[in-house]
């Protein structure tokens, strides 16, 4: 489903109270009741039902009759409530152009009042082309249902706390601006993924540097896991930038060294078949140490020395607690197995896409009640209401940088 914020234009309070609504009832409810949905947005002379009408229309919703007349978000709905709370914070002002789609998230342009352009990631969990590591992976182990935006949210938080932390000791990553719901604001990167690249005019020096991240990154207590060509950018000036960093993962984790291994051999392989090196030579990493990349005596992860730091128990303190930690990595950690083998995901609009159920013995939704019921103090009444229906329905992606020469292009839409 396309990202369409000309919508926004014709969204009142008014549905933007109903969807918070449906958000809120969705924290114990895998499709929320209508009358529940009423009681919660708590709009007079039957105004929920005109508006949810209206919200049907723009598919920020979706009904479902099947058990009983009820409501969810779609992932449209969600965008939407992150976006209207980004820009009442003042975060940005207006959308522009999508930059990249991926198999987990759509990534778009955004501008502060300055004029400043940033970076929107809306991460996308559940896509079509991601939903077979769901039955090729034990994620679910013992539940059978579980709920895609409550695992982008913790895909965006995990990110952004990631994200803040190596920016904090100096590794080469975007600014973190913000996060809402499942979107995080970043500063853009001027440059380009290295897979467009087919020419450097120091690719020793370029794999050096790559190869030496790796090595920090284990010496500070993480690995990257997804650490390719395709998640590192690189500028005129041959300066390198990594992004993408929802799936990292402690070097105390099980599967440490396979990750860290596979890491390393995907930088090999790809300056190998592009830049045609041979690796028979020392290389040193960022710290000053040697590194061996003879093609027999491949990096060692039990050769590196994890003393540097623990940024893995540090960013505990960050937001992103270890309960989150262990939910993301039941559900998403072992998709970067697929990554190299997937085709990119495509929102095609189809339904499935944003088949949303709830994830057994946790909360749906983490709700930024502090930015709706500090509008609406009459939603706080309800909460008991809420609380007593529950008991009874307790069951119920950087772009490139190839078009950066049409920076003239003007935004999208004015929010």
């Amino acid at each position: 489903m396309k990202l369409d914020v000309d919508v926004l234009r014709y969204l009142s309070k008014d549905d933007f109270r109903v969807l918070t609504a449906v958000e809120m009832g969705m924290r114990n409810h895998e499709i929320v009741p209508s009358e529940l949905v009423h009681r919660i947005a708590s709009l007079k002379h039957g105004g929920t039902y005109k508006v949810l009408k209206n919200l049907l229309r723009y598919k920020l919703l979706h009904h479902d009759s099947s058990k009983y007349d009820g409501f969810r978000l779609t992932y449209l709905g969600y965008d939407f409530l992150a976006i209207k709370t980004l820009v009442n914070r003042g975060v940005f002002t207006a959308v522009g152009r999508q930059l990249g789609v991926g198999k987990e998230s759509d990534i778009f342009e955004v501008a502060r009042e300055d004029g400043t352009v940033l970076a929107m990631k809306l991460h996308r969990l559940g896509r079509t082309s991601f939903r077979a590591v769901k039955s090729k992976r034990d994620y679910l182990r013992h539940r059978n249902s579980y709920n895609w935006l409550y695992l982008s949210r913790l895909a965006a938080l995990k990110e952004f706390a990631f994200m803040k932390a190596l920016e904090d000791h100096g590794f080469p990553v975007p600014n973190a601006v913000d996060c809402n719901r499942h979107c995080v604001i970043m500063s853009l990167v001027q440059g380009y993924p290295l897979v467009q690249v087919n020419q450097l005019q120091n690719p020793d020096s370029v794999f050096e540097t790559i190869i030496g991240l790796v090595v920090r990154l284990a010496e500070h207590g993480l690995i990257h896991c997804d650490f390719n060509e395709f998640n590192i950018m690189i500028d005129d000036d041959e300066k390198v930038t990594m992004i993408d960093f929802p799936q990292m993962v402690s070097v105390s984790h099980q599967n440490a060294q396979m990750y860290f291994d596979r890491d390393v051999e995907c930088i090999f392989k790809f300056f190998r078949k592009r830049f045609h090196l041979n690796f028979q030579e020392t290389t040193d990493g960022d710290d000053g140490s040697d590194i061996d990349t003879d093609e027999g005596s491949r990096l060692s992860f039990a050769s590196i020395s994890k003393t540097a730091g623990f940024l893995d128990k540090e960013l505990a303190a960050s937001g992103f607690t270890r309960k989150d930690q262990d939910v993301i990595q039941k559900f998403i950690g072992g998709s970067i197995e697929e990554s190299g083998s997937d085709d990119e995901g495509s929102d095609d609009g189809n339904e499935s896409e944003t088949n949303e159920t709830n994830v057994d013995g946790l909360d749906s939704l983490h709700l930024a009640e502090q930015d709706v019921i500090h509008k609406n103090p009459d939603l706080n009444s309800k909460k008991e209401g809420v609380s007593e229906e529950n008991q009874q329905n307790s069951e119920a992606g950087q772009g490139s940088e190839h078009d950066r020469h049409n920076a003239s292009d003007k935004m999208t839409m004015r929010l």
